[in-house]
């Protein structure tokens, strides 16, 4: 039998809409969701969250309106915690989702915060999700519309974390590669998210410049490898003559068959083949050590 959960009818915020996304990508991806202030269906209700003036996870109620409750979360919050102390979140992803989203919502719909206006942040979003609404059945059905993006949303998290625990073996074994080529390029094939782990083991200090990867189309990029996380330089660029040069220019200056695309801020580039991609490097002096190969 599917989850029946229950919050409060008419305006919403971000907590219960991030609430509701949790609870269905956590608890019951088939949950039903009633909208509501009768004491009587909040009763009935499975689990019944910004509402009903009970913070007691045991029984599935998470509200934070109360007197008796003086603490610093809101509803989206109080699940979050339910669900891991319940086991249906372990304990670094929950912290990924109140790093990401969860905190953030906790500060402003407890005052501690104001979202920026400019910022197209998960409050504001909520936000405007309220907009147009006229009575109930409108803020009900776009309540609907919100919380469907707070489970994708939600989920994107979950699914991002994941990425990235399966990639971290893939790019140990990777840098493992480059340095027994005593190579600057970090192979990997095929594509894994790489970023947040190439930076974890140790890649600012690393000696490889490049990524080399398929692309989804059958195509080879080269990627210019950042020097921290989260920064636009790069360790080593791509030949200034070749930014921003597409196709048959491209194929010119390179002098390889197959070029495709350099941006022109030099961070990446696309050939139709990985032999036409490490020629054009070899010839743009770009690559040490052995090349890598499909294997």
């Amino acid at each position: 039998m599917a989850t029946a959960a229950a919050t409060h009818s008419g305006p919403f915020h971000a907590d219960d809409v991030l609430a509701w996304g949790l609870i269905q990508v956590f608890v019951d991806p088939k949950a039903t969701l009633v909208r509501t202030r009768d004491a009587q269906r909040l009763d009935a209700a499975d689990i019944v969250f910004d509402v009903g003036g009970i913070y007691d996870p045991d029984a599935g109620r998470f509200d934070h309106h109360q007197n008796s409750y003086q603490g610093p979360l809101s509803s989206a919050g109080m699940v979050l915690n339910w669900l891991e102390a319940s086991g249906k979140v372990e304990e670094p992803l929950a912290k990924r989702i109140r790093k990401r989203v969860c905190t953030y919502v906790d500060d402003v719909d407890n005052g501690r915060r104001e979202p920026d206006p400019v910022v197209p942040c998960f409050a504001s979003m909520v936000e405007a999700y309220n907009r147009g609404s006229k009575d109930l059945n409108g803020f009900d059905a776009a309540f609907a519309r919100a919380g469907e993006m707070a489970a994708h949303f939600v989920q994107g998290i979950a699914d991002g974390f994941a990425e990235e625990a399966a990639a971290r073996k893939v790019v140990h074994d990777a840098l493992r590669d480059a340095e027994a080529r005593q190579s600057n390029t970090l192979f990997l094939n095929p594509y894994v998210r790489w970023k947040p782990a190439y930076f974890e083991l140790g890649g600012e200090v690393h000696p490889t410049e490049f990524v080399i990867a398929p692309g989804p189309d059958g195509s080879w990029r080269t990627l210019a490898i950042p020097p921290r996380m989260g920064s636009f330089d790069q360790k080593k660029s791509l030949p200034l003559e070749w930014a921003g040069l597409v196709d048959d220019a491209l194929v010119e200056v390179t002098g390889v068959t197959g070029a495709r695309f350099c941006h022109k801020n030099r961070f990446i580039m696309v050939f139709d083949t990985l032999d036409g991609l490490l020629e054009a490097m070899q010839r743009g002096d770009l690559l040490t050590g052995t090349a890598p190969s499909p294997g």
